[in-house]
């Protein structure tokens, strides 16, 4: 059995996952008062309990909706000048106030999704190729 993940998430609700669901998750307090919570809620409280069980720390920080583009690369732990490229290659949109540049939340965490996930199906593409044969020198230096 794997142990608890060690990754920082980012948890963002839109608007229909913010409902609660009759008969679905909820915590209960030691006055026994229910308090339903949306089902994407409950992942994220149990991510926080795996991670506490297991000894770690958690952080949790409230993010606004939209944020300075610094603010998001921090938030998916990127490069500020790194996230500063992608957006402004137009990987991800922003708009312009006096002194800031602005990214919506929701929109580098679907870029991020979407990276991590291309970057993963690359790795696996490598890992399924055929394995090189070791008694082969071609290609190989000595």
């Amino acid at each position: 059995m794997p142990g608890p993940s060690t990754d920082s998430r980012i948890y963002l609700l839109d608007a229909d996952e913010r409902q609660v669901v009759p008969g679905g998750p909820a915590v209960i307090g030691s006055d026994a008062v229910r308090e339903e919570l949306p089902p994407q809620v409950f992942r994220a409280v149990q991510h926080v309990i795996e991670a506490m069980r297991a000894g770690q720390a958690v952080k949790i920080t409230p993010l606004r909706p939209e944020l300075p583009i610094d603010e998001a690369a921090d938030a998916i732990g990127i490069g500020r000048d790194d996230l500063r490229g992608y957006v402004a290659e137009g990987a991800i949109p922003f708009r312009s106030s006096e002194y800031v540049d602005w990214v919506r939340l929701a929109d580098v965490i679907a870029w991020d999704n979407k990276r991590r996930q291309e970057r993963s199906a690359a790795l696996q593409e490598l890992l399924d190729e055929e394995p090189w044969d070791e008694g082969d020198d071609e290609g190989r230096q000595s």
